[in-house]
């Protein structure tokens, strides 16, 4: 049973960005004709909006596991957790990054979860998600270990 669940779904302004496909198409398209730039146009904007809401990864907490995207991992091997938000979430994204460490983040979400791992047969020393939820999603790791 899952103990904590959540989509990371793109944020709402993005449908407004995929729809500047519209007027871009309609001038591209005017030349031949109207009607075709605006279906490209609204095609387009279908097709972005349809691949952010696709690629939503989730991320749950559950049968002692800890999924994110694609990757999971027993929480058993998970040492503890840590949040931040603005600047220093900004400098977990950044400057302070591990190449090693295993990401789940998207642009538009600004806190993130460090999760520190104690694998030896790991050569990833952290994941770092991002969530709407970071405390939530903490807490939810450490009542399944």
């Amino acid at each position: 049973m899952e103990s904590y669940r959540e989509r990371l779904w793109p944020a709402p302004w993005i449908a407004l960005v995929a729809a500047l496909a519209i007027p871009a198409s309609l001038l591209t398209f005017a030349p031949v004709s109207i009607v075709a730039g605006a279906v490209v146009g609204i095609v387009l904007t279908a097709g972005v909006i349809g691949a952010a809401i696709a690629s939503a990864p989730l991320i749950t907490v559950g049968d002692g596991m800890l999924r994110a995207g694609s990757a999971r991992i027993p929480v058993a091997l998970i040492a503890g957790t840590e949040s931040a938000r603005g600047d220093d979430a900004r400098r977990a994204r950044g400057v302070e990054l591990d190449a090693r460490a295993h990401l789940v983040l998207r642009p538009d979400i600004d806190p993130v979860l460090r999760v520190a791992l104690d694998d030896p047969d790991d050569p990833t020393p952290y994941w770092l998600l991002s969530t709407r939820r970071p405390e939530q999603l903490a807490a939810a790791i450490a009542a399944a270990r």
